[in-house]
């Protein structure tokens, strides 16, 4: 089982390649997300685990399934 800490930084590559494929910045997605732009940064960072609110947040403001978000991740 992987550490919590390669989880999120597994997931904080998901976040910035989905974003960066989308053509957002990082303040566009926080505003589309409702989230501070800190929180996407310090998510994308692997510093932060965000909620399930969030992930569907983010999901809904990028555009994609929320899955997409948890690709590659393992329990």
């Amino acid at each position: 089982m992987p550490s919590t800490d390669q989880t999120l930084a597994l997931f904080g590559r998901n976040l910035r390649r989905l974003r960066e494929a989308a053509g957002l910045t990082q303040e566009a997605l926080a505003v589309a997300a409702e989230r501070d732009i800190t929180y996407i940064s310090g998510i994308e960072r692997g510093r932060r685990n965000p909620g399930v609110l969030t992930v569907l947040a983010l999901a809904n403001a990028l555009g994609v399934p929320p899955s997409d978000l948890l690709e590659g991740l393992k329990v």
